[in-house]
């Protein structure tokens, strides 16, 4: 028996479906992928990083988003979900759901995300004309890969391990935020 043939979606329609859908979906290329929900580990972590970053760009030109805020990466024909992110300069403002640029994204990798978030999030955010780090947070281990650059220079990538270790967030105002923070109330704070 032949399988239809997948027809892909429409940006606009898909927006459209996401303001009413009870479950949040990510579209890549006119496929709309449906999100898993997270751990209490992965849910602390993300927790841990907002509330950080929330108090250390109070008074800044940045902002601090968590989950809900949709971010189109139009040269990647994209829209995901971060876990965290943060818009500089111009940011949304009221209702808005939808930001096409940011200075830091942050995602939460689980066994089952991290390979998406290495590869197809990872070159889809890199073209986001913005942004300066990218980190991708174990949920596994105490270890985060932080991709980042300054102004127009080349990427480079490091994985961090040391709980005091600061991580890079070139662009990002206030005191860096150390790899042991991101951990505090879990079972992986222990050194």
């Amino acid at each position: 028996m032949a399988s239809a043939p997948i027809v892909p979606v429409g940006l606009f329609d898909y927006l459209a479906a996401e303001e009413r859908s009870p479950f949040r979906h990510e579209y890549v290329g006119g496929c709309i992928y449906a999100m898993t929900g997270g751990t209490m580990r992965h849910n602390r972590i993300t927790g841990n990083i907002y509330s950080t970053l929330l108090q250390r760009l109070a008074g800044s030109p940045c902002q601090a988003f968590i989950n809900d805020m949709k971010l189109h990466a139009l040269e990647a024909d994209s829209v995901y979900y971060p876990d965290v992110l943060v818009v500089c300069g111009r940011g949304p403002a009221g209702a808005d759901k939808l930001v096409t640029d940011a200075t830091l994204i942050v995602e939460v990798a689980s066994e089952s995300t991290a390979g998406v978030d290495r590869r197809e999030k990872r070159l889809a955010y890199q073209k986001l004309p913005g942004l300066r780090a990218y980190w991708m947070v174990s949920q596994e281990a105490r270890q985060v890969e932080v991709l980042s650059r300054t102004g127009d220079g080349p990427w480079g990538l490091a994985t961090i391990s040391d709980l005091m270790a600061l991580l890079p967030a070139p662009g990002v105002p206030g005191e860096p935020l150390r790899l042991g923070e991101l951990y505090v109330g879990t079972d992986l704070a222990a050194a």
